[in-house]
């Protein structure tokens, strides 16, 4: 087995250094962000459906779990329509969960230019890891077989009794090993370990963010590589190729298609560069959050990213961020040279807390219920895990929020997680009465 050079760390060292000369000096040019676009995609348009969602009912500006508060979904909303003639606070959705029937929200943009940067490289396996029910290995596992690649998922936990949401999909797509948390915990060691194993005597190891280099570095030269599909039996002949993809496909070629749906957005027959506006996107990993961000000071729009925190504290996801922004300019400095020059001096995230925290996984009673009630009154269907989260944040800015000011949700997708959550906590999703379940 070859093992091509490690990247473990590099960007640790020097991330202090990194995110602070990029906050000082951010990239605000079209120009640099429409070399960084340059590239094949995934996906083959960024547009969304976008709906806007009106609070019919206020109660001190704060939405509580009682029902006092009530939705309506404007599902064709004009979006140049200035916020303090409105009648009701509102918000607008961009409807990621509609992406892909199994491959949607931020996992579909994560992937974005993940993808054909496998295919361009001739990779044949691709190594990650994640929950039970993690929405990101059930996407990479659709994502590889359409594709032709092979998915091996390390899933953390014990096996479900009984197979169902991501957890289903990941095994009918994918190569699934459940590990023990204690191995898990570990997660750098026990993906390598695993990627080894998939190799084989003759096959190797690529990084991700050795892939993302070259692959700018060929686009800044003005060399495109054509990918033409492989023949499956031919493929089978050849030694393995290997990538890892990080839990959360949190690695910076992710950050890219969140850039692209930046730039999308700010279209002018959508919100413009010129109008304030706040994002707000649930937090696991924390990838979509900084690549949004990214996305926001590289075009130097008057927006800002809110990001309510679930998996982890401020800390981890301060650390999280500068990592990801070192990777970032390593990788773009390499091929663009120097940034162009700007101004910004503090974070790039506003990171939030979520209203009620709790630990990671948990969810509160009646919960479940304004999940129903927000699906049942707009046709939105969100999770207490993630995209509830965002929504009640959502609904908060805009209530709360400057008189002009916009606030647009990235519905994340992570629906299917629902079906798991409905076997882990059955007394949830049981309307007690009328004796029967939900």
């Amino acid at each position: 087995m070859r093992l091509q050079k490690l990247p473990q760390n590099s960007a640790v060292k020097i991330c202090s250094i990194s995110h602070q000369r990029f906050l000082n000096s951010s990239p605000v040019n079209d120009d640099f962000v429409s070399k960084l676009l340059d590239r094949r995609w995934a996906l083959s348009s960024p547009d969304a459906k976008i709906n806007q969602i009106k609070i019919l009912n206020s109660n001190g500006g704060r939405l509580n779990l009682n029902g006092n508060i009530s939705f309506r979904n404007i599902t064709q909303p004009c979006l140049d329509e200035v916020k303090k003639n409105q009648s009701f606070p509102s918000f607008y959705v961009v409807r990621d969960d509609l992406l892909h029937p199994l491959v949607n929200g931020n996992k579909a943009r994560k992937l974005d230019a993940l993808l054909p940067l496998l295919e361009d490289n001739a990779v044949t396996d691709v190594v990650t890891c994640g929950g039970c029910q993690s929405a990101h290995t059930a996407a990479v596992a659709v994502s590889c077989a359409e594709r032709g690649l092979k998915s091996h998922l390390l899933l953390r936990g014990e096996e479900p009794e009984i197979p169902t949401g991501y957890n289903l999909v990941s095994k009918l797509y994918g190569n699934v090993v459940y590990v023990p948390r204690s191995i898990y915990a570990k997660r750098e060691q026990m993906l390598a370990t695993h990627a080894e194993s998939v190799t084989g005597c003759d096959g190797s190891i690529i990084w991700l963010n050795d892939l993302m280099e070259a692959s700018l570095k060929n686009h800044a030269q003005g060399q495109y590589r054509n990918f033409l599909q492989s023949d499956p039996l031919e493929s089978l002949e050849k030694s393995r190729k290997v990538v890892i993809v990080n839990e959360g496909a949190g690695d910076a070629v992710a950050l890219l298609g969140m850039i692209r749906l930046i730039k999308h957005l700010s279209e002018s027959h959508l919100f413009g560069k010129n109008e304030a506006l706040k994002i707000v996107v649930d937090a696991g990993t924390g990838t979509t959050a900084v690549g949004l961000a990214l996305g926001v000071l590289s075009l130097g729009l008057p927006w800002e990213v809110n990001a309510v925190m679930l998996a982890d504290k401020i800390d981890g996801y301060k650390k999280k961020e500068q990592n990801l922004i070192s990777e970032f300019l390593n990788s773009t400095a390499s091929a663009f040279g120097k940034a162009p020059m700007g101004e910004k001096n503090d974070g790039i995230v506003n990171w939030a807390e979520r209203r009620v925290p709790r630990k990671f996984g948990n969810i509160l009673k009646g919960e479940v219920e304004e999940c129903q009630r927000i699906a049942q009154q707009t046709g939105i269907l969100v999770d207490p895990i993630y995209t509830l989260a965002a929504w009640n944040l959502a609904a908060d800015l805009s209530e709360n929020g400057e008189e002009r000011t916009k606030v647009v949700m990235l519905h994340t997708g992570g629906t299917l997680g629902m079906f798991g959550l409905a076997q882990r906590y059955r007394s949830y999703f049981r309307n007690h009465e009328e004796g029967v379940e939900i």
